[in-house]
């Protein structure tokens, strides 16, 4: 019963958008991620009450929706990191000269972002994506423990993406 759903969502929205979206705000860089996150949850949950798929419309189930899409929001960021790490490395072994100017380009740019970040930053994210060691070995490379240096690569990563982004909109 479709109509039900929607008026099931629409009592349940009016409560739960403020703690999905705070939720999601908390745990992202930007207003607007967290503003499309919060739309995508929302989106998800009419997909679902359509299939009948949702087992309890509650604030708690939103929020799962909610974790499930940043999760899949971190995923895209992190594949679209991995891209430009492989684009500098590709520059770095690549001496052919047969790349576009827009791929010469962008492997600037992430060589000027990289070299920008602190030498601690610099120094895990070029041992974990261009020299493609495993976490627990940059650790060892770098004497820190393995938790450490997962959170060491988090916060480069956050760093690298911002400083990026920045650049980015500047060159623009």
């Amino acid at each position: 019963m479709p109509g039900a759903g929607g008026a099931q969502l629409l009592a349940v929205y009016e409560r739960a958008l403020p703690q999905v979206y705070g939720y999601l705000r908390a745990r992202t860089a930007s207003t607007a991620v967290a503003e499309d996150l919060t739309s995508e949850t929302f989106l998800a949950a009419v997909d679902a009450l359509r299939r009948d798929a949702v087992p309890d419309l509650t604030v708690a189930w939103l929020i799962t929706v909610a974790r499930n899409k940043l999760v899949d929001q971190w995923r895209r960021e992190e594949r679209d990191e991995r891209r430009r790490f492989q684009l500098l490395e590709s520059a770095e072994t690549d001496a052919d000269g047969d790349d576009d100017a827009g791929e010469r380009f962008e492997r600037a740019r992430v060589h000027a972002v990289l070299h920008d970040l602190g030498a601690h930053h610099r120094a895990a994210l070029t041992l974990r994506y261009l020299d493609g060691l495993s976490v627990p070995d940059v650790a060892d490379h770098l004497g820190r423990t393995v938790h450490a240096t997962e959170a060491l690569l988090v916060r480069a990563r956050r760093a690298f993406r911002a400083r990026y982004d920045e650049k980015a909109h500047h060159d623009d």
